[in-house]
């Protein structure tokens, strides 16, 4: 049998999308993350076999703490997105690691309890500002101790 050039073209392509992991069979379900949940504070608790221990109940925000076996962390419903964003972006200035979906936020102390809740309630991970290189006492490279 004679291969021409299209049909080389057509191996070649196939060959390389086999090697890059993007042929048919592959199990790229398994690291797929689940469309954002939705519902109320207890909803989104459930979803992660916790009993929230609720801390603030307001109109604008609610707020729980939660342990599961992966770990605890804080559960977070806003009323409106605006407030949802307002709240993350201040937050974010003390580290942390946030779970975000559509106006709830779940935020743990290490990566992988955020890793594993989003596994069941999917959303955006965001990471927080790591302080940790500022040692209190220390002259900042660009400023001189006095």
């Amino acid at each position: 049998m004679k291969l021409t050039r299209p049909t080389l073209a057509a191996l070649a392509a196939a060959a390389a999308l086999t090697l890059a992991g993007c042929g048919s069979g592959g199990d790229d379900k398994a690291d797929a993350v689940p469309v954002a949940a939705t519902g109320s504070l207890e909803q989104l608790a459930a979803k992660v076999d916790c009993k929230p221990n609720m801390q603030t109940d307001a109109d604008e925000l609610r707020q729980a703490i939660c342990k599961t076996t992966d770990g605890k962390f804080i559960l977070l419903t806003f009323a409106t997105d605006r407030g949802q964003r307002e709240w993350i972006n201040g937050a974010k200035d003390y580290g942390g690691h946030y779970l975000v979906g559509r106006k709830w936020i779940a935020v743990g102390d290490e990566t992988k309890t955020v890793d594993t809740l989003r596994k069941t309630l999917g959303g955006d991970i965001e990471e927080g500002t790591d302080h940790s290189a500022h040692v209190e006492g220390s002259a900042s490279p660009t400023h001189s101790s006095h």
